[in-house]
């Protein structure tokens, strides 16, 4: 099979299965609908005023929602991968996600004791303050720590702390939707979320296709990348900057999510038989956007009408992958 054919059928599998789950999303749920009463209320002809409530002010916007978040996190996900040269560095790993829970869960609980609303640019703000804080301490423990085996701990502990910070501030917040949302949820989205997470991820996304090219030589090495006049210092600050905003758009609305950064980067890779930045960043979009859905659909619907954490789910399908992952790479460097 050549490149051109396999690269073909992977997006069209990756295409298709984002439309499958997408449609499933919407018709799946605690209280199940036909596929005629969805396409009607899509449309516009739903005589159903709760079936038109539910899948347009409900099931549709949390949808297009998980397919923008999952495909920032993957992508997100991806960057800090290159930026590292690590396989299993991620947003969570790294304690990125873990820096933005922790500034938004504060800003939610100061709002809350004036009385104030937090707006989803707030939301915003604080989650980017505190991912680029995270990601300074793992930047500055990188200049001091040669290994990548001890930078990733470092990350896990920062992750660990601010988590552990988190979880007070939440037991003492005595409200059930930061408690929900500290836990990993898409649940209760609305149209204003969406408008606000695309006026973020969507730029954020582009500007990292358009840096593929640089992408690809800096994974061949920093002197490589100078070589051919890639401006290192500016190209790393980009990624770091892109991948911060990404992972922290998706913790401003969902609450922290494990492990889709990692696995779904890896599997894309795999599927495409492929690891240029040019295709494998659209198939990480389209990745993450489709595991997200699988996840997000198990979550509402496995034990309906309880709802579980999406980080949990997450959790269960993406660290088989991480495991074999790190076995896989193990394997090889006993043969070499």
């Amino acid at each position: 099979m050549t490149t051109t054919r396999r690269l073909s059928l992977a997006y069209l599998a990756l295409t298709a299965g984002v439309a499958v789950l997408f449609a499933l999303n919407l018709f799946w749920g605690s209280v199940s609908l036909t596929p005629g009463a969805v396409a009607a209320a899509l449309l516009g002809r739903g005589e159903d005023a709760l079936a038109v409530g539910i899948v347009l002010q409900l099931r549709l916007p949390r949808a297009v929602m998980v397919v923008l978040l999952g495909a920032a996190l993957s992508a997100a996900g991806y960057l800090l991968q290159t930026f590292f040269a690590n396989p299993i560095a991620g947003p969570f790993v790294m304690g990125v996600s873990s820096g933005a829970k922790l500034a938004v869960a504060l800003t939610m609980v100061v709002f809350l004791q004036q009385g104030l609303l937090t707006s989803s640019a707030t939301l915003i703000i604080a989650a980017f303050a505190g991912s680029m804080a995270a990601m300074a301490f793992v930047l500055v423990v990188a200049r001091r720590v040669p290994r990548m085996s001890i930078l990733v701990i470092c990350g896990i502990m920062i992750g660990y702390i601010c988590s552990a910070v988190t979880d007070i501030v939440v037991t003492f917040a005595q409200d059930f939707n930061l408690h929900k949302w500290s836990m990993g949820s898409f649940s209760g989205m609305t149209w204003a979320n969406v408008g606000a997470a695309a006026y973020v991820v969507l730029p954020a996304l582009a500007a990292a296709f358009l840096l593929s090219k640089p992408m690809a030589a800096y994974q061949m090495g920093e002197s490589y990348a100078r070589s051919v006049g890639v401006p290192v210092r500016a190209f790393s600050t980009a990624l770091v900057l892109l991948s911060s905003l990404l992972s922290a758009c998706v913790t401003a609305f969902a609450g922290p999510i494990s492990f889709v950064g990692i696995a779904v980067p890896h599997l894309v890779k795999n599927l495409l038989g492929s690891a240029k930045p040019l295709y494998v960043l659209p198939g990480c979009c389209l990745g993450g956007a489709a595991f997200c859905l699988f996840c997000d659909l198990i979550a509402r619907s496995l034990f309906a009408p309880t709802e579980l954490s999406i980080s949990s789910v997450t959790a269960v399908f993406g660290a088989p992958v991480v495991i074999w992952l790190l076995v896989r790479r193990q394997t090889q460097e006993g043969r070499e």
